[in-house]
C-alpha cells in the first residue's frame, strides 16, 4: 500500500516517502523533498497518511517526520 498509493501521491506533489519503523502498535514514516516543512503535511497526513495506514493496520499510532536529515535506519519508498 505504501509503494502502490502513499508514494505516487506524495511524490506526484514532489515529496518523497520514507519508511522508517513498524511494530503492531506504531507506525513511523517520514516525508521529504518539497514537503519539508510545508504547511500542508499535517493535513495530508491527518486525512490522507494515517487514515490509509489504519486501514490496513487498525489501531496503529502512525507518525510522520518531516525535514532534511533522515531519521536512522529509513528507507525510500519508490512508486511501484
Amino acid at each position: 500500500m505504501l509503494a502502490d498509493v502513499l508514494a505516487p501521491l506524495v511524490e506526484a506533489d514532489g515529496g518523497e516517502l520514507f519508511f522508517v519503523s513498524a511494530t503492531k502498535k506504531l507506525v513511523k514514516l517520514h516525508v521529504g523533498g518539497s514537503w519539508n516543512g510545508a504547511p500542508a503535511v499535517q493535513m495530508a497526513t491527518d486525512r490522507i497518511i494515517t487514515p490509509a495506514v489504519t486501514a490496513i493496520r487498525p489501531g496503529a499510532e502512525v507518525t510522520v517526520s518531516y525535514g532534511w536529515n533522515l531519521p536512522d535506519g529509513s528507507t525510500r519508498i519508490h512508486p511501484a
